[in-house]
């Protein structure tokens, strides 16, 4: 691919003599990205600021998931530019943990970083993130401080919290993404091929040694972000279906008080018809009845009917992502080794 002067000194581009250990970095960094063409360059440099400062070999997956603005062609430039960078693209936008999971699948590093690509998830906090890791943790997450979100995002992740610890039992107080990874857990989440995917919750179902580290939350560094309502909500589902089948028991208990509602509600009737002579309840309470029941009724079909089509959805054995292009200088050496008399 050609590439101009131009066009790599504004992405900030270095070109750097073809010495990166590709095949074996200690660390990998998973980097999602979604319309993100106005902020690659200002992450780029700072995550290259910060590794080339640590002092040993890193990559960089950028998984562009679906992307209608330049953002690959930004990323196939740096590719060009940097033997630490390589680029991942799918064939349309399977979302944000699709991408995660698709950066797992690729990544070689001994130690994992994920994190968002907008820059709230600030680079400079890695060397922390390490520092704790290297007294013995499997996973460091970050806990954000000072959260920069709007005050309907930051109500809306609250209330995702709550449900979640009170659903899901042992997880972790805290869903953003950025964390640091040793390879065994890794490899331990890759494991788990499920569609319908919380990676914070797949890694810590996983268990090992796990400790949060309270890091800065910066400010997104341009355009609006990616996680409307709908899809809060469709994540806040997504999770509960995968993650518990509390949905399922609530049917049972709704169940159980609708039928021990029923039986109190005959004693009544009955009760009145012999010790007080009234032997019509009423049309009011016959149609609250039969709409409270329907409505129960509903609701149940509803909770199975989510989990039906999340097993119909696992069973079509579907695979969770397709790629359109995949730039990695390792693959491509070992083609020409291969090729080669």
């Amino acid at each position: 691919m050609s590439m101009e002067s131009s066009s790599s000194q504004s992405l900030g581009a270095v070109a750097r003599p073809d010495t990166v250990h590709a095949r074996h970095p200690f660390f990998s960094v998973i980097l999602p990205i979604y319309n993100e063409e106005s902020g690659i360059a200002e992450l780029y440099k700072r995550l290259t600021a910060v590794f080339e400062s640590m002092g040993k070999s890193y990559e960089f997956v950028f998984v562009d998931d679906g992307s209608r603005d330049r953002s690959f062609a930004l990323l196939a430039e740096l590719y060009e530019n940097d033997p630490h960078v390589r680029a991942l693209q799918f064939s349309r936008n399977f979302g944000h943990h699709i991408a995660m999971t698709a950066g797992m699948d690729a990544v070689r590093g001994e130690v994992v970083v994920m994190m968002d690509s907008d820059l709230q998830d600030l680079p400079e906090e890695i060397p922390l993130m390490f520092a704790k890791l290297e007294e013995g943790y499997d996973v460091v997450f970050g806990i954000r401080m000072n959260k920069q979100h709007g005050l309907i995002k930051r109500i809306n992740s609250a209330m995702f919290l709550w449900v979640m610890q009170r659903v899901v039992r042992g997880f972790e107080p805290n869903s953003g993404i950025f964390r640091m990874v040793r390879r065994r857990t890794i490899d331990a989440v890759k494991q788990c091929r499920e569609t319908n995917r919380l990676i914070v919750g797949l890694l810590s179902w996983a268990g090992f040694k796990q400790v949060g580290i309270p890091v800065q939350h910066g400010k997104r560094f341009a355009g609006e972000t990616k996680y409307t309502l709908s899809k809060q909500i469709r994540l806040a589902v997504t999770s509960i279906l995968a993650f518990s089948d509390f949905p399922l028991r609530m049917v049972v208990y709704f169940g159980l008080i609708v039928s021990a509602s029923s039986f109190l509600f005959a004693t009544l009737v009955i009760a009145r018809r012999v010790f007080f002579g009234y032997g019509e309840v009423g049309w009011p309470s016959l149609m609250t009845a039969i709409l409270f029941l329907g409505g129960i009724q509903l609701l149940s079909l509803g909770v199975i009917g989510q989990y039906v089509g999340q097993v119909f959805t696992e069973a079509q054995g579907r695979p969770m992502y397709l790629l359109a292009n995949d730039l990695d200088r390792a693959d491509a050496e070992e083609s020409e080794i291969r090729k080669s008399p």
